[in-house]
């Protein structure tokens, strides 16, 4: 039984140095292939050398492996499990009395380590490195950015309705607006209407233009109007700058208040921002997923060796990243919950990993 702690130590450094390499060459691939396609963009904005080596690539690559940390876990599993199972490792192991459940414990500590680093980086610091990325990219590639914007309609708080024609960020004017006020039984008790407001940064009120304010009472309505006067609104710029919430800057805890605070508002992007942090607590999930079908796949010992023990794996991987895809298409232009188009990918998966770990030879 000694011996068992030791075949879990060599399964388990066989499992993180073959994810680290598998990771570190697909890396320097894709770091080619993103240099040859954004050189003209780094030309053209001037970015200095070190900007784009330790302000854009250092805060690239930690979200690029985390995206796909799942694919790389599920190559490696089945690289270096086929090499075992080709020099009939895995056939000695299972021969010395060691029972095939026996033998997966290395695989899920080894799973497991990766999913908590995943589901740290995912929740905390990758929306970090999201920000640089967006710094650089507005300082160096999309200078212009978006100041100006049309149609908008919000829930400012509970039974607040705001309606404006049209919001330019960069003076802080909003053109035709309207704020109606509703009471419990959803009956308008106060409407504020002006030409125009614009936001005063000195004293966090608004200037006012043919500012009318409508009090209605029952039966009973009381009308003032002013054609220019400074009033608190009870709202900020940043309730009509709604366009520039980057939900993948925002850090779990910030796009949980982002959630509340937009749904309050009646806003669009709440299914995108459920969706997206679903992903970050539930796909370190498929960490461990992809570990037991790799696993399940490449025990086997069959006749083409790697070569069958890989299309076999990535064919099921990439048929993985379509469901979710797919799931999550249907979550924001269909009816179905996001929380189930996020776990039901993993869940179906799951059940394929145990069928294949219960039918694998033992």
């Amino acid at each position: 039984m000694k011996s068992v702690p030791k075949l879990d130590r060599y399964i388990l450094l066989k499992y993180l140095k073959t994810f680290l390499m598998a990771m570190a060459l697909i890396i320097v691939i894709v770091i080619t292939f993103d240099v040859s396609e954004k050189l003209d963009d780094f030309l053209g904005g001037h970015a200095p050398l070190g900007e784009i080596v330790f302000r854009y690539y250092l805060n690239f690559i930690p979200g690029f492996v985390n995206l796909y940390s799942p694919l790389f876990i599920f190559i490696s599993v089945i690289f270096f499990t086929s090499k075992m199972a080709g020099n009939t490792e895995i056939i000695a192991i299972l021969g010395s009395g060691i029972s095939y459940r026996r033998l997966m414990r290395p695989y899920f500590y080894g799973s497991a380590i990766v999913a908590l680093i995943v589901l740290f980086f995912g929740n905390f610091v990758i929306p970090v490195n999201n920000r640089s990325l967006a710094q650089f990219e507005g300082d160096y590639i999309h200078t212009r950015k978006q100041n100006y914007f049309s149609n908008i309609h919000f829930q400012a708080k509970q039974g607040t309705q705001v309606y404006a024609e049209s919001f330019d960020a960069q003076t802080l004017r909003v053109n035709q607006f309207h704020r109606d006020v509703y009471d419990d039984q959803y009956q308008l008790v106060d409407r504020i209407s002006c030409s125009s407001i614009q936001y005063d940064t000195l004293t966090g009120k608004w200037d006012c233009l043919d500012f009318v304010h409508r009090t209605i009472d029952g039966n009973r309505e009381h009308l003032s109007r002013s054609g220019q006067s400074q009033r608190n609104l009870g709202i900020t710029p940043d309730d009509f700058n709604w366009a520039d919430d980057d939900i993948t800057t925002m850090n779990s805890v910030e796009l949980y208040h982002y959630i509340v605070r937009e749904k309050m508002r009646g806003s669009t992007t709440v299914v995108a921002a459920k969706i997206e942090l679903y992903q970050r607590l539930l796909n370190p999930l498929a960490i461990i997923v992809m570990t037991f079908i790799g696993l399940g796949v490449s025990s086997r010992k069959t006749r083409g060796g790697i070569g069958v023990h890989l299309a076999v794996g990535i064919t099921l991987a990439f048929g993985f990243i379509v469901f979710m895809k797919v799931s999550t298409v249907y979550a924001i232009f269909g009816t179905l919950n996001p929380f189930v188009a996020v776990l039901l990918p993993q869940a179906f998966f799951g059940v394929i990993a145990a069928v294949m770990i219960r039918t694998a030879p033992k």
